[in-house]
């Protein structure tokens, strides 16, 4: 017979349910500017990184093995986000969107441990970095191209 402990799913609901919150923000932006990456990627990553944190800390036993588990999402977080960046002639893009996946996997690795604390500034950070940093880039540009 299956073994369900409901307040252990009511828990990892609510967890998951945050880390997907959390992401919106950052899904949002990078949406609304019709980057690659948006209403799906982020939100995935950012679930799958926390789910991956506790199933490794429900599984594994001490901070070692937890550990391990915690590089191997950064290590994946960073694949993932290498698949968004392009370099064509002198150009490189995505380099940004690389780096929010990176920053939603954090959010998930924060919620996972209950560092909420943590996951709601990486979440108003990366938002306010996508948000208010393309204007000042723009400016960047074209100061060097004149």
């Amino acid at each position: 017979m299956l073994d369900l402990d409901f307040g252990l799913i009511l828990h990892h609901l609510t967890q998951m349910g945050v880390a997907f919150l959390l992401s919106l923000p950052i899904a949002f932006n990078r949406e609304l500017h019709d980057r690659g990456a948006g209403l799906r990627t982020f939100p995935l990553v950012t679930i799958a990184s926390c789910s991956f944190m506790l199933v490794g800390m429900s599984v594994y036993e001490g901070s070692d093995a937890e550990a391990r588990v915690m590089y191997a999402v950064i290590t994946g977080m960073g694949f993932i986000g290498g698949g968004a960046i392009f370099k064509s002639g002198d150009s490189v893009s995505g380099t940004a969107t690389a780096a929010g996946i990176w920053n939603t996997g954090a959010i998930g690795v924060s919620v996972a441990y209950s560092r909420y604390e943590i996951a709601i500034l990486l979440s108003v950070i990366g938002f306010l970095i996508f948000q208010f940093s393309g204007a000042l880039k723009k400016r960047d540009d074209a100061t060097n191209n004149s």
